[in-house]
């Protein structure tokens, strides 16, 4: 299996209707934290497709939006006061 990365996506985008289709198009790659913020456990491959859709749904003179990528040690040590910290999907072959 591909070694996957955390990210935490952040975005600021005043538009509705563009930061709707964006918060749409990351479900397929993570977990909502806060209405703008995303964690997302997503290989090399996943990433470079999830920016590719990003890039098509915003207009970049308007809209802002953050990468940060945590190693798997800072990841495990996130707290929160309200949800769990995201976990990568575990896959069990059998």
């Amino acid at each position: 299996m591909p070694d996957k990365q955390f990210w935490v996506i952040v975005y600021d985008i005043s538009d509705d209707r563009r930061r709707t289709r964006l918060h749409t198009a990351l479900l397929d790659y993570g977990t909502p934290v806060q209405y703008s913020v995303f964690e997302c456990w997503v290989t090399a491959e996943q990433f470079k497709k999830l920016q590719a859709r990003v890039r098509k749904l915003i207009r970049p003179r308007k809209d802002h939006v953050r990468y940060y990528a945590l190693c798997a040690a800072c990841a495990g040590r996130a707290q929160s006061t309200r949800a769990e910290i995201t976990k990568p999907e575990t896959v069990m072959v059998v």
